[in-house]
């Protein structure tokens, strides 16, 4: 057996063992014990956790590569730690009548705890129960799971052996030492203490606040990146990026676009009236009435713009008629009106006699004393000076642009 261990055997302890064992990992989950799990590091650098890999090495072996851990007792055991500095094969039972899961498992025996006769650490296969639907067999007491493999129905060295490629399931966790930031791979633990910290798998540098993992950017009020847009919000008002769209604020609720809008609408189908009164549908023109319905920002202010192409012209019969076409805006919020129609804030085109020229025409507002956080509509209407006139209406259009 390669793996080795200090502090279990009652004699024979070589300095190798005990070198090779000087690991210092202490994560803890408490003010005594520790997590069970495995060095973290690579070779060549470029991965989080290479410490005891496993990969087939024929049809019903395979081969655990070297690494070194720590295995938590309970509360009055310590810590266990061990090293593999040879790699490793071991070789599952054949498959039976039905498929079961086999769990491999890091194990330390002491005979102190147990009453056995055992005093050592091995690299051990715990046999799951072969039925129609296998689970997970146990973890045993003093063992750091490494990997399920699941074993088909029938699965034997002559017929192809355990599907290497599809049968595991990666169970390994990595542990630092005390105040180190751990890397994190597999399942998410909590912390043990407010201010220790943690790199996730998708690279989200995480502190532990006393009660969850809170990422970096929200910690110090900074904007999440669009690596981490996935990350749950921390407190109202936090700013996320998106890959998709605008910047995103968290509303205590949800996440809405931090800076909303422009809101636009508008209509190239023409219509006319010949009413002197404001009306907001005209005659022709199938999308009546225009409307823009916007958010007021903390501001309380906007910034309204609304226009459009349009002719006067005679009913038959009639001549020599100066005349003008008004376009108005009323804006709402719900049923009160916050700005009503008012020629003074009206598109004015205007003709003298007869001649038709089409005109475009548009004004730039300002809204103020809206609510925050209140919504508006926007509608627009139009009228003409002169009911022997038809004032026409084309490529009408409303914008509100909040301030913020």
């Amino acid at each position: 057996m390669n793996l080795r261990s200090s502090w279990v055997a009652e004699t024979g302890q070589t300095r190798e063992d005990t070198r090779l064992n000087q690991v210092g990992v202490t994560t803890m989950i408490n003010p005594v014990q520790v997590r069970s799990g495995i060095l973290p590091g690579s070779y060549d650098g470029k991965w989080r956790l290479s410490g005891f890999w496993m990969d087939g090495a024929s049809a019903m072996s395979a081969t655990v590569s070297e690494g070194r851990a720590v295995i938590q007792g309970d509360i009055s055991q310590g810590v266990f730690p061990v090293a593999l500095p040879v790699a490793e094969q071991i070789t599952f039972a054949p498959g039976e009548a039905y498929a079961r899961i086999d769990l491999v498992v890091l194990k330390v025996y002491d005979k102190l705890y147990d009453g056995g006769t055992r005093n050592e650490a091995v690299i051990e296969i715990v046999k799951g129960v072969a039925e129609q639907t296998p689970k997970v067999p146990p973890t045993p007491v003093r063992s750091l799971p490494l990997y399920q493999v699941t074993v088909p129905a029938g699965a034997s060295a002559g017929n192809g052996g355990i599907p290497w490629a599809t049968a595991l399931k990666d169970l390994r966790t990595p542990v630092v030492s005390v105040g180190g930031i751990l890397p994190v791979e597999g399942a998410v633990l909590p912390g043990a203490h407010p201010g220790q910290y943690q790199d996730t798998s998708n690279n989200q540098f995480q502190r532990w606040d006393g009660g969850k993992w809170v990422s970096y950017p929200e910690a110090v009020g900074g904007i999440i990146p669009t690596s981490a847009a996935t990350t749950q919000a921390s407190y109202t008002g936090q700013y996320r990026a998106m890959t998709s769209g605008p910047l995103q604020r968290w509303d205590g609720a949800k996440w809405a676009a931090a800076y909303p809008g422009p809101y636009f609408n508008d209509s190239i189908d023409a219509g006319y009236t010949t009413s002197t009164t404001y009306v907001n549908s005209l005659i022709e023109r199938a999308e009546n009435p225009l409307t823009v319905t916007f958010v007021a920002p903390e501001s309380r202010q906007a910034i309204l713009t609304f226009g459009s192409r349009m002719e006067l012209s005679l009913n038959s019969g009639t001549t020599g008629i100066a005349s003008s076409a008004y376009m108005c805006v009323r804006v709402m919020q719900g049923t009160t009106v916050h700005r009503d129609l008012d020629d003074e804030l009206a598109a004015i085109a205007s003709k003298s006699a007869d001649p038709t020229d089409a005109f475009s025409a548009s004004t730039t507002q300002r809204l103020h004393t809206l609510t925050p956080g209140a919504t508006y509509t926007v509608t627009a209407y139009y009228r003409t000076s002169n009911a022997n006139v038809r004032a026409w209406f084309d490529n009408t259009f409303i914008q509100v642009t909040p301030q913020y």
